[in-house]
């Protein structure tokens, strides 16, 4: 099958839309299928890493988002169409369309294409995280209802963005969820240097993993700042790292990691703090598990289908700074349920392979395609 996979987000930047795709492209060209990636021109230096992709990528013109300049929003461009043509695309898959896939489903109507669209990322709440007021946010769920309702099938990442996707009118909605790599993930990369180096006297180590922005309500981990023998570590990039240094100035902060890299901070940790209150699903969370640590997390949104309460991990009240301080306290001073968690933990993601997830993707694609067949002709 040839498919066109229109992304609003691809690396070099560093998200879970990124991760997803690049992800499910691999697979499904391992698994004999052709496709192709269309996403904005990265305004970072593109390397010969970032080049190797076993499938074609075309990158159409982009501008910086106001306010989160290293984010870049694709514009419309009849390159996109000519690209999506060329390839013979046989179905049209946009990857969490806002911007670059509202113009890609415009492209596959006026292609006669079928589409599959794949909701993740959460624009209404982030609309209320930003303070854009009830319009902001009644504005972001009709523009994404309209991309939505215009494709073959919508796939959420777990039952509670399912529910609310169609509470909100949505329709045809379908579960999709994310794989994880549980051999790059593994309790066994636990690096002994980089604990000593983070946790000089013994300290426990509580981690977060993901983007600094407003959203993600990574200032909540200033509630552990009271517990003793807790030190928080926060991997990752976004506009709101400075003014999180000052309020963190106990925390260590190590910037983006990546690959093995990435891999290593996790094994080296104790305990993960999720703390993004509008995760439609919450792909750090698998990695953290697949890499045997007990989970803290709000009890909202894709957190809820990933964290088993009291087994896994624990889930605590939404932004609240106090549940969560809770919550570390008790597993900081429990080693031995610590290591139960992240052993259960382990356990419950060793089935989600990328592999399995991509199975199930092709097939929502093959419903998609037969769906759209006239009468009488075999997809």
């Amino acid at each position: 099958m040839r498919i066109a996979i229109i992304t609003e987000s691809f690396p070099p930047d560093v998200n879970g839309v990124a991760n997803t795709v690049v992800r499910a492209a691999e697979n499904l060209v391992r698994k004999g299928h052709y496709p192709l990636v269309i996403a904005p021109e990265s305004g970072r230096p593109t390397t010969e890493a970032d080049r190797a992709f076993p499938y074609p990528v075309e990158r159409v013109p982009s501008v910086p988002l106001l306010g989160y300049t290293s984010f870049r929003l694709g514009l419309p461009s009849p390159r996109l169409r000519r690209a999506v043509a060329d390839h013979g695309a046989e179905i049209v898959h946009l990857a969490s369309p806002v911007a670059l896939g509202a113009w890609g489903s415009h492209v596959a109507r006026a292609l006669d294409l079928p589409v599959v669209a794949v909701y993740q990322t959460d624009l209404p709440n982030y609309a209320r995280a930003y303070k854009l007021g009830p319009a902001g946010e009644a504005f972001a769920w009709r523009w994404l209802r309209d991309i939505h309702n215009a494709a073959g099938m919508t796939l959420a990442p777990s039952s509670v963005t399912a529910a609310d996707l169609r509470e909100h009118g949505m329709e045809r909605v379908r579960l999709w969820g994310r794989g994880v790599d549980t051999a790059r993930f593994d309790p066994g990369r636990r690096d002994h240097e980089l604990r000593a180096e983070l946790a000089p006297d013994g300290e426990v180590l509580v981690g977060y993993v993901g983007r600094l922005a407003t959203e993600k309500r990574v200032d909540l981990l200033g509630s552990l700042a009271g517990l003793d023998g807790v030190r928080a570590v926060i991997t990752g990039g976004g506009p709101e790292e400075e003014e999180l240094r000052k309020a963190l100035p106990n925390a260590v902060f190590l910037g983006e990691r990546r690959g093995d890299d990435l891999a290593r901070v996790y094994a080296s940790l104790d305990i993960f703090a999720h703390t993004g209150p509008f995760e439609t699903f919450g792909q750090t969370i698998q990695e953290a598990a697949a890499s045997g640590l007990p989970v803290v997390a709000p009890a909202s949104g894709g957190p809820l289908d990933l964290v088993d309460e009291g087994v896994t991990g624990h889930l605590v009240r939404p932004e609240d700074g106090n549940a969560l301080a809770g919550a570390v306290a008790g597993l900081a001073a429990d080693a031995e349920r610590r290591e139960a968690m992240g052993s259960a933990a382990r356990v419950k993601v060793m089935n989600r392979t990328w592999s399995a997830l991509t199975d199930e993707l092709i097939g929502h694609y093959e419903t998609v395609v037969s769906q759209a067949a006239p009468a009488g002709i075999a997809a």
